[in-house]
């Protein structure tokens, strides 16, 4: 078998079996294909004439670029790499491949940068942000449910009314790989979904936020509007869905001090994912030791 059948065959089996997303499935075949392209140019017919040097070169290649190429960022090659490893994975498993040419292989590592987060008060100036005319309740209720409990930009936009318990205050959440989970929703957040549902009404399979034609609203569509929304409060950062979500888990752990939790509302399947978060807690409880403690202080 080629290996564009092999990879053919893997990623349609990501898309049927694991439920990846299409974003995920795309993405892969970003990165294969320039794996593709190294063994091509470099006359390599098949994965088990690769091996863990072949690889190193390939990484070197990707990391310097070629004329007329850009080079790929430690970030993205990691990403790449790690690609080439669940591919290979999967292969040696089921017998495809004799050995896995990434044994040993390890791209630059990537400076990890702290998630940008707003403080309480401007959390607080952006989701009680009135912007006025028709779309005033839909914006209430869309930054409130973002900042009360920390979805991801797909899973909003994917939410319908029968996701909801606004009684109980919680959500269920569709999430990734498919995974389901339930979310508390703050008091705040169930008095802005209220306000909309009487305005559009809660038909249970319909879409919480719609667009046009009554389809789940674009999420560019909510993009702009929180840059907008931003800009109107004078909040002098780069306001995003994401940002909220940042937002929700660094005040989250920085009251209750249990990451587990947090790790359980944002849905990560792997901790460590989560403890980034926990630096981010350090340099607030830092700010506070320097401005409060005694021998903290800086001499006059």
């Amino acid at each position: 078998m080629t290996p564009e059948r092999q990879i053919d065959d893997w990623l349609g089996r990501l898309a049927s079996e694991r439920q990846a997303s299409p974003h995920t499935v795309s993405g892969y075949r970003r990165d294969l294909a320039k794996l593709l392209r190294f063994m091509q140019d470099n006359q390599v017919a098949s994965f088990d004439a690769l091996d863990a040097n072949r690889m190193r070169t390939f990484v070197a290649t990707e990391h310097r670029g070629s004329k007329g190429r850009e080079g790929l960022a430690p970030k993205s090659l990691q990403r790449l790499l790690s690609s080439c490893r669940s591919l290979f994975r999967q292969l040696t498993r089921e017998g495809q491949l004799s050995h896995d040419p990434m044994l040993g292989v390890r791209g630059p590592k990537v400076r990890r940068k702290l998630p940008q987060v707003l403080d309480v008060d401007e959390a607080s100036a952006l989701v009680e942000t009135d912007s006025g005319g028709k779309l005033a309740v839909r914006d209430r209720a869309m930054l409130e449910l973002f900042y009360s409990s920390g979805l991801r930009l797909s899973e909003l936009v994917g939410l319908h009314w029968l996701d909801l318990d606004l009684d109980g205050g919680e959500v269920r959440v569709l999430g990734k790989g498919s995974k389901t989970r339930i979310v508390p929703v703050g008091r705040h957040a169930v008095t802005a979904l209220r306000a909309l549902g009487a305005e559009e009404g809660m038909v249970a399979e319909s879409a919480v936020f719609r667009g046009r034609g009554g389809a789940p609203i674009n999420p560019r569509t909510i993009q702009l509007r929180m840059k907008t929304l931003a800009l109107q409060q004078g909040i002098p950062k780069h306001i995003h869905p994401h940002l909220l979500r940042h937002t929700f888990a660094s005040h989250m752990l920085e009251s209750s001090g249990d990451l587990r939790a947090v790790q359980e509302l944002l849905g990560h399947a792997d901790i460590a994912t989560t403890q980034i978060y926990t630096h981010l807690d350090f340099q607030h409880l830092s700010k506070v030791y320097d401005a409060a403690h005694p021998r903290a202080k800086s001499k006059p």
